[in-house]
């Protein structure tokens, strides 16, 4: 599908958080997907994989995860220095703010005319897919995709300790986890230790695991695996159609 672009403001907290919104061309109602970026924002890669999503029928909604402490519109680089500096963010935001950014971007895609009522779905990368599965804790998402999550596992997410491990049972949505077996962030013990979890928890879930780093599908660095990519992503977009009873997208 064709798609076109938008840019949203949401005020939560009292700070401005832009929303990138892009959808198909073809008016309509589809399923609503909250889509995080990774610790640099919205750059290329992300804006890139949005775009991508949306082409398959799906209204994409992409936050700046750092808008409390980040000027709008902000690309952090993804080098040594973009690094520290998105880690940093990431470490003085608090666990409770990205819960509100979360719930204030559902209840947009919630109301939006362009998004089917009741379809509503979560996608993210690197502390994003973190994102994904700590937004799937609200009953409203159904489906909800997690890339090489970090931090599930630690509990290490922003300021203050994150309980998303602790609160896995309270989700009801489908999740699909996807993890490169060489990712240092989200090692062999890390996984099985969020698997066990969701194990005992009963939460609906299937996992992929590919010969690949952290951060595989990004487009831009020395990890990226266009392979890997390919095949996380006909899993992901199958995933996506089955969670929400839709057709089968074609490749």
């Amino acid at each position: 599908m064709q798609i076109k672009r938008r840019e949203v403001g949401l005020t939560v907290d009292d700070s401005l958080m832009r929303l990138y919104v892009v959808e198909p061309v073809v008016s309509g109602q589809y399923p609503g997907i909250l889509f995080y970026s990774d610790i640099y924002q919205l750059g290329g890669p992300i804006l890139r994989l949005a775009d991508r999503l949306a082409g398959y029928g799906y209204v994409v909604a992409a936050p700046e995860i750092f808008h409390r402490l980040e000027p709008i519109g902000t690309v952090i680089e993804p080098n040594d220095l973009g690094r520290l500096r998105g880690n940093d963010a990431a470490s003085r935001t608090e666990v409770a703010q990205y819960d509100a950014d979360a719930a204030a971007a559902l209840h947009w895609l919630q109301t939006s005319d362009t998004v089917a009522p009741g379809q509503l779905g979560t996608v993210g990368f690197c502390i994003g897919g973190h994102l994904s599965c700590r937004a799937a804790l609200n009953p409203i998402v159904k489906a909800a995709v997690c890339c090489y999550p970090t931090g599930i596992h630690s509990g290490k997410l922003g300021k203050d300790r994150a309980n998303t491990l602790e609160r896995l049972s309270e989700i009801n949505a489908h999740l699909l986890l996807v993890f490169g077996d060489q990712d240092p962030h989200v090692p062999a013990e890390g996984r099985d230790t969020i698997l066990n979890a969701l194990t005992t928890a009963s939460v609906d879930h299937k996992t992929l695991i590919y010969l690949a780093n952290h951060t595989f599908m990004r487009d831009d660095g020395y990890r990226y695996d266009p392979a890997a990519t390919d095949a996380a992503w006909a899993e992901v977009v199958t995933f996506l159609a089955h969670g929400f009873g839709t057709a089968a997208p074609h490749s």
